[in-house]
């Protein structure tokens, strides 16, 4: 490695139980109120945003997928906010790339719940969101790599599964906090109210609850493996990006596919559904956030125990038990979604939540297994972030333009097909990650299988 001083750093002793639980809670805070501000405007964008910032003049149609293009600007940018981020987290620390990252969620959630609409600012107001929109991109881009670091890094011997699934239990954690915050305001402020300013109160509490994490983020130390690995060596890279991309494209290439379809099927079974359950079905956008709500719990129910299995039975094996069980539910999903009937309609949506957790659970650990430490919060982050965008961000977009154009849900199985084979392939090809949390030798990472 070459460049400037790494930065000082005390001893890595060994952490409390105290410190580990307040790792635990924070980590869990941090995520759930950023992916809370994340879904929230998810949501909104489904519901709310094809009436309030684009034109009248519009077909429900074009409007919706106006609004879920402004959904996907979020998806892009967030590897801009992961190589920004884990440059910043891998040369100075996870603490400080997480402040700022938090920060920036924090400010970008509040402005747009002050954001006047289409007919106020007129074409301003999709302009404005959609930049709004990026800043949330870059900030949550930011956050997961730091997050997942910052639990797994002070993870216990054996226990980097268990201890990731902190973090990642804040996906289903915030979206169903999300849809339950909506739910609520729906139903107090019903009607044209919510349209005209019911749907802001929702950006405001989480605005405030992500500065209520910052604030909890602030009174952590940095992770052990950071300050050992700045005790052991004598320079940082000037650009850990371009060296990560330099000495292991193979890996973020190897982890983007990885990880399409569970970003891709994730999105599918939420947002997509979301939107064509109550705009073609006819489903009451109340029945659909319940939904949804009961569908983040049953994710959050697996995600520890898959999390922990991961750490018994191997990382690999634990997620393709979860990428298969999503393929073998595509036909009866789509099935229950057609019979336009809300219960059929729930059970489908709320199995294939669950069956995502299983894969996503053991995400943490894998990923962060698969950098060294040096690199590991752009390497995870990078690999992570692409993978969104290029399974995530378009989902809603292309579920609803194969709707759109064949008129079966048979296309939309044939798309996520697709994505969970590129993703087994890519299982296979990642090779056996380092499951023991060695960190002894700083550019150590397990060979990408051939």
């Amino acid at each position: 490695m070459s460049g400037s001083s790494a930065p000082a750093a005390g001893a890595a002793a060994s952490p409390s139980s105290a410190e580990l639980r307040r790792v635990r809670f924070t980590t869990l805070m941090a995520q759930s109120t950023e992916w809370y501000d994340f879904f929230l405007y998810t949501t909104a964008a489904a519901i709310v945003f094809p009436a309030v910032f684009f034109s009248a003049d519009f077909s429900p149609l074009a409007a919706t997928l106006s609004s879920f293009a402004t959904v996907a600007v979020g998806f892009i940018v967030r590897p801009l906010g992961g190589a920004l981020f884990g440059h910043f987290g891998d040369r100075r620390g996870r603490k400080p790339a997480l402040v700022v990252a938090l920060l920036l969620m924090a400010v970008a959630t509040l402005l747009i719940a002050v954001l006047p609409g289409f007919a106020t600012l007129g074409l301003a107001a999709p302009v404005l969101l959609t930049l709004l929109r990026v800043l949330q991109g870059l900030a949550l881009g930011g956050q997961w790599g730091g997050a997942v670091l910052l639990a797994t890094e002070y993870a216990p011997p054996g226990k980097r599964g268990a201890y990731g699934a902190w973090a990642q239990v804040g996906l289903p954690v915030g979206l169903g906090l999300s849809s339950a915050t909506f739910l609520v305001v729906v139903n107090l402020v019903g009607g044209p109210a919510f349209l005209a300013y019911g749907w802001r109160i929702p950006f405001v509490i989480g605005g405030l609850l992500v500065l209520v994490a910052l604030a909890m983020q602030l009174r952590l130390h940095e992770t052990p493996a950071f300050r050992d690995i700045a005790n052991r060596t004598t320079s940082v890279p000037r650009s850990p990006v371009v060296e990560v991309i330099r000495k292991h494209p193979g890996r973020i290439l190897v982890t983007i596919g990885v990880f399409l379809v569970v970003g891709g099927s994730f999105y599918v079974f939420t947002t997509g559904t979301l939107a064509y359950a109550t705009g073609t079905l006819g489903i009451p956008r109340e029945t659909m956030l319940v939904i949804i709500i009961i569908g983040a719990a049953a994710m959050a129910a697996l995600v520890f125990p898959a999390s922990s299995w991961s750490d018994r039975y191997g990382r690999r094996r634990v997620f393709g038990t979860g990428v298969v069980l999503t393929l073998l539910w595509l036909l009866p999903f789509a099935a229950l979604v057609a019979s336009g009937d809300p219960l059929l309609v729930g059970t489908g949506v709320v199995v294939a939540m669950g069956i995502g957790g299983i894969m996503y659970g053991p995400t943490a650990a894998l990923f962060s297994e698969s950098f060294p430490v040096h690199l590991r919060y752009s390497g995870a982050s990078l690999g992570y972030q692409l993978s969104n965008v290029v399974g995530g961000g378009f989902a809603p977009l292309i579920m609803t333009s194969l709707l759109a154009s064949t008129g079966s849900l048979l296309s939309v199985v044939v798309y996520v097909t697709v994505m969970g084979v590129i993703t087994l392939v890519s299982l296979r090809l990642l090779g056996a990650p380092d499951e023991e949390g060695t960190t002894a030798a700083p550019g150590a990472v397990p060979a990408v299988a051939t």
